[in-house]
């Protein structure tokens, strides 16, 4: 499957994030890179589509946040990476501030996604990969694609980051090929953890199918976000589909939810298909905690295919860094059938 790819991306490399009340090894660290680049064939470098495509998606103030937040972090006498430690809650209003500090927390909403030198620069060329996937299917010459974006990115919502997200890749996709009339569109999120941040940016929008397999937030990041009962609102309503799964879900019952997932896809018309595929659903993942096999990654592939419609997936999570590219191998080759 053509693959899309660019060097930038591993610039990324935080040292270290608050998660569970201790400092720990950044989970979403470049090695995942390398781990998926061993088992492809080749990769294409994406080509630069500009920012337009990613403000038609993010907010501008936020987007010049995000390119200036380690700089103004350094400037102010700080070392290492960049990391918010309050955050607005309630009644989260746009306030002009001169502290990197507020706006880190105004733009932020977790400790556990730091910025850091290369931040913008990886970010900015995963969400070029997935442009230039998507245009290599527009163009008519290849059904399917793959971006093999880092850092991932459907916590990202229009003005924030968290998730180890920061640009919504699948999000930026959407409407570009909203935007070249190849809607309406659906986004099917197979990550361990709910794309909150993709959630929201379509939440009122008819145009855009949202469905969603995993963990149940009432016991997993992002907690907030990705209950059943969170269906869209205004002329999104119905038009997001969420399934939240026990830890522990086994091939067995997640072959129903993706079975339901992809009927509705089927049922709402869709002419464009985009996956954030993320491969934390694997057994031996660190951080999540269902328990499909790289056997299953690959019927994940193969179910996702019958859909018949042109397929962009893009990379979301996946923290097994020895096994994450046979994973991500069984779920390419399963949807390239």
């Amino acid at each position: 499957m053509l693959t899309f790819y660019c060097d930038r991306q591993s610039a990324h490399a935080p040292v270290r994030e608050l998660n569970n009340g201790e400092w720990m090894d950044y989970a979403e660290c470049p090695e995942r890179l390398n781990s998926i680049l061993d088992v492809l064939s080749n990769s294409t470098t994406p080509r630069d589509h500009g920012l337009q495509p990613i403000s038609a998606v993010h907010d501008a103030a936020y987007l010049q946040f995000l390119r200036n937040a380690h700089d103004e972090w350094l400037a102010q006498g700080r070392e290492g990476d960049a990391l918010g430690y309050a955050f607005p809650v309630r009644r989260r209003r746009r306030l002009e501030h001169d502290r990197i500090d507020a706006r880190l927390g105004q733009f932020g909403f977790d400790a556990a996604t730091p910025i850091a030198s290369g931040t913008w620069q990886a970010a900015y060329w995963g969400a070029q990969s997935a442009l230039s996937a998507l245009e290599a299917i527009t163009s008519g010459e290849h059904r399917r694609a793959f971006a093999l974006c880092r850092p991932p990115g459907h916590h990202s919502g229009r003005d924030y980051y968290g998730g180890y997200c920061y640009l919504n890749n699948a999000a930026i996709a959407a409407q570009r090929a909203i935007d070249a009339g190849l809607g309406p569109v659906a986004i099917l999120d197979v990550d361990y953890h709910h794309g909150n941040g993709t959630q929201d940016i379509f939440y009122e929008r008819a145009d855009v199918f949202f469905a969603s397999i995993h963990c149940d937030p009432r016991t997993d990041y992002p907690y907030f976000w990705g209950h059943a009962d969170e269906l869209g609102e205004g002329a999104g309503e119905g038009a997001t589909f969420n399934q939240p799964l026990p830890r522990g879900t086994r091939w067995s019952n997640y072959q129903r939810a993706l079975g339901s997932a992809l009927e509705k896809i089927s049922a709402f018309g869709a002419r464009t298909l985009i996956v954030s595929y993320g491969a934390d659903t694997f057994v031996d993942d660190p951080i999540s905690h269902f328990a499909l096999t790289t056997d299953d990654m690959h019927r994940v592939g193969v179910a996702i295919a019958g859909l018949a419609l042109p397929t962009l997936c893009v990379m979301e999570g996946g923290y097994q860094i020895d096994e994450l590219g046979r994973n991500v191998q069984a779920f390419l080759s399963g949807l390239a059938l």
